[in-house]
């Protein structure tokens, strides 16, 4: 069913980018809470740019490659029911002089309607689409996206982009410029540095622009620089590429150097490398290079995400789901998706995150931590979580939520953070954690062991002072008495005798966390001191008066 602006309230949607190396399909299930899941994510390489640069014109069989692919991905997007196909093509078209012919065979044969966008355009979906992956608080980055015809770069932070800008350069269109159909030997030093001058001609505006802009931070996308840097991590970490791993420049110069002293045969069997892409890869790294060295970047920051997330976040904006966009961050858009995904009780999870940051707050005043604004954040985010395991089954739902979270691939967070947010899920109820007993907590550094035993202890109170879900107990401050003691002083709406006996099992859990420091029976402040408790049933626990 379609929504008035025509969106599909609880249907598929299909985005595919025509690019210059290769095809790609998302495929994506808009749910009625705002929330998406991914149903497929294609990537086929066709080369539709081979042999077009020198005269603008698309070779029959590249072209042949390219509408196979693309029927494949829309017959796979009907099968699926697909509301919407949207579907852009890049460089490879725009510039081809027989692009007419090449849209009338995929409108007649895939049945797409293809968009052709400009440059800018296609640097502004890369923007969204990499952006809105990653936390950049309120730094500047600058975006650098290697194509087989173009290179996009793009300046700007987390929320807006200032400076967007399409280079005629590729490593298709470069491969095709500097090399030989047939020529398979190593690469002389003198041909490389002539593909890195015309770089460096190519773009000597952009990179006095981006200069003066003084970014703080790089991030690079493509096939091009993720594929150097699969071969980087393998040859200088001897293991696989990892989410938070950076492409030095020395790394880059050490790599290039190896290709380009092997002949093309043996550079396809280097470590890492995508065999299909062992030919034209050279040309690619000479423009990573030069920017690199032309912009003084140390480091890159490697982005798997491109022209078709951007897509997908283009087309949430414009629609009924453009409150999921627009005043949350890339943090804590990625958690709500993963809550709304699995199902989570939203209420719940939110007022248990606001009963935990009153408690982060005022232990933090009373002195029991000294944890800062990053801390409060996660914890949030820790909260709306905790219960996201029950998707699975309600049984040991502290040990789903923390698989789910730990391998959800949550956008905006490193994977020191992911771990902190796992660990909490796991200890939010049953045992403590323990070096001891615990191997995901001893995996811990030690400033991460500290916060996830303060989450778990938050965790654990704020959840019982909302164990009936109804939101009973309103606020919460915890206040210090004399010597080591300590109550928590709380507003409620109406009874509150099951959350009251859920505090009590805490207790034991307070003195370990906060080393003997104890925690007495609760007081109601919005109406009288209650009387000294009895024990929760079964929790073995009597409060310290």
């Amino acid at each position: 069913m379609l929504s008035p602006s025509g969106h599909p309230n609880d249907g598929i949607v299909a985005f595919i980018d025509i690019g210059t190396t290769s095809l790609r399909l998302l495929l994506v299930r808009i749910n009625p809470n705002a929330s998406f899941t991914i149903l497929s994510d294609q990537k086929e390489m066709v080369r539709l740019g081979e042999g077009e640069f020198a005269d603008q014109h698309l070779q029959p069989d590249a072209m042949q490659r390219a509408v196979l692919v693309a029927k494949r991905f829309a017959d796979m997007a009907r099968s699926y029911n697909a509301a919407e196909i949207i579907t852009v093509a890049t460089s490879a078209t725009r510039e081809a002089g027989n692009k007419d012919s090449f849209l009338r065979r995929l409108n007649r044969e895939a049945g797409l309607d293809v968009r052709v966008v400009s440059g800018r355009e296609e640097a502004r979906l890369i923007y969204l689409g990499v952006v809105n992956s990653i936390h950049l608080a309120d730094q500047q980055a600058v975006f650098i996206d290697i194509g087989g015809g173009s290179t996009e770069i793009i300046i700007g932070g987390q929320d807006q982009y200032h400076h967007l800008d399409s280079l005629k350069l590729g490593a298709i269109r470069l491969n095709g410029m500097f090399f030989l159909p047939d020529e398979s030997g190593p690469i002389p030093r003198e041909r490389y540095e002539l593909i890195r001058q015309y770089v460096r001609n190519a773009a000597v505006r952009t990179i006095q622009k981006v200069k003066d802009d003084h970014v703080n931070l790089a991030f690079g996308s493509s096939g091009t620089i993720e594929n150097l840097a699969d071969i980087a991590a393998l040859k200088f970490y001897k293991r696989r590429r990892q989410r938070d791993d950076v492409l030095t420049y020395d790394q880059l110069k050490d790599v290039i150097a190896m290709l380009c002293a092997l002949p093309l045969q043996e550079r396809r069997r280097v470590p890492g490398i995508n065999f299909s892409r062992a030919d034209i890869i050279i040309a690619g790294a000479a423009i990573i290079d030069t920017l690199m060295a032309e912009l003084g970047i140390e480091q890159l920051h490697v982005s798997d995400r491109g022209l078709r997330d951007g897509l997908l976040i283009d087309y949430l904006s414009r629609g009924e789901h453009i409150h999921m966009l627009v005043g949350t961050s890339v943090r804590a858009r990625s958690v709500l998706q993963l809550g709304r995904a699995c199902g989570i009780d939203e209420a719940h999870a939110r007022h248990v995150a606001h009963l935990a940051l009153e408690l982060f707050d005022s232990s933090h005043a009373a002195g029991l931590h000294r944890f800062g604004q990053q801390e409060r954040e996660l914890l949030e985010h820790a909260a709306i979580l905790h219960d996201v395991g029950t998707f699975l089954s309600y049984s040991n739902h502290h040990q789903h939520s923390y698989y789910l979270i730990r391998n959800a691939d949550l956008l905006g967070f490193d994977q020191g953070e992911i771990d902190i947010l796992a660990n909490a899920g796991l200890f939010h109820r049953k045992a403590m954690p323990s070096k001891k007993k615990h191997a995901e907590f001893a995996a811990l550094d030690k400033h991460s062991q500290r916060v996830v035993r303060l989450f778990a202890l938050l965790l654990r109170i704020a959840e019982s002072l909302d164990r009936s879900h109804s939101k009973v107990i309103q606020h919460v401050q915890l206040k210090p008495l004399k010597g080591d003691r300590f109550r928590l002083e709380l507003q409620a709406t109406g009874d509150c005798q099951l959350e009251l006996w859920g505090v009590q099992t805490h207790v034991k859990a307070f003195q370990q966390a906060f080393k003997n420091k104890y925690l007495i029976e609760p007081l109601l402040i919005n109406g009288a001191t209650i009387e000294p408790l009895p024990p929760a049933p079964g929790s073995g626990v009597n409060p310290v008066g």
